[in-house]
């Protein structure tokens, strides 16, 4: 996926190792406490490597932060657009800061751990392990970049629009909803060309990152199940924001 050259597109994947996504909601900002990092016994930890990386044309550092840069400036001219419409001004979210090693980019005082990306209210920034994230874009395929950026966008407007709920799973199946819709509406509008084989990697991609079938829904942190979280970013693909509660 991109806004200009296209890509090979990936087959299936068997066996997906990349750890769970976890969307930190830092303290203020009308969003829940922190949320942390899930247990190791609770998530795959293995980030797919050589062995594991689909070999194609879409491998490199440069390319994924290409992806990245692209995704952050659609993101932005899409709510950009949206809150216009409705006669809101729109303020873009701070900043982008991937790092490197837990504990280089705190979110109020609590440092960010390894295999993560997050959306820190009380700073409004988005940071993401680079490592994790170029290994989850070698094995997923770079729409899963645009997913993962649309999803940490969608909590920045969240907070921009006042929603909080009681349960984390309920803000972050709205979050996956909210980053169909850009993504939907935007390859709509003729923004975005999908390729062969991004709808897959979308489902894929979204199926990953969900909650292992033990996790209670209620616990704080679900994120929701493979299942609930296709569901949710189909829904808001397919129907754009109407479909995402956003009142």
């Amino acid at each position: 996926m991109g806004t200009r050259s296209r890509r090979a597109s990936r087959g299936p994947v068997a066996a997906l190792l990349i750890a769970a996504l976890v969307s930190l909601a830092c303290a203020g900002g009308g969003l829940a406490e922190p949320e942390g990092e899930r247990p190791a016994s609770e998530r795959s930890q293995a980030s797919p490597g050589a062995s594991t990386t689909r070999a194609d044309s879409t491998t490199s550092v440069a390319e994924f932060e290409q992806d990245v840069a692209d995704a952050q400036e659609i993101a932005e001219r899409y709510w950009a657009a949206q809150f216009k419409e409705s006669g809101q001004r729109f303020q873009p979210i701070r900043r982008i800061t991937p790092y490197q090693r837990a504990g280089e980019v705190s979110c109020g005082g609590q440092a960010l751990p390894r295999n993560n990306a997050v959306y820190c209210s009380q700073g409004d920034f988005i940071a993401y392990d680079v490592a994790w994230s170029v290994a989850a874009f070698r094995q997923v395929g770079d729409a899963f970049v645009f997913y993962l950026l649309g999803h940490e966008y969608a909590h920045g407007i969240q907070v921009r629009l006042g929603i909080n709920y009681s349960f984390t799973i309920q803000q972050e199946l709205q979050a996956d909803c909210m980053a169909g819709a850009y993504l939907g509406d935007s390859v709509r509008a003729g923004v975005l060309t999908l390729a062969e084989g991004d709808l897959d990697e979308f489902r894929e991609g979204v199926a990953a990152v969900g909650d292992d079938p033990d996790q209670p829904w209620f616990a704080e942190g679900s994120h929701g199940t493979a299942e609930q979280r296709t569901d949710s970013f189909f829904r808001g693909y397919e129907r754009s924001l109407e479909a995402c509660d956003l009142g």
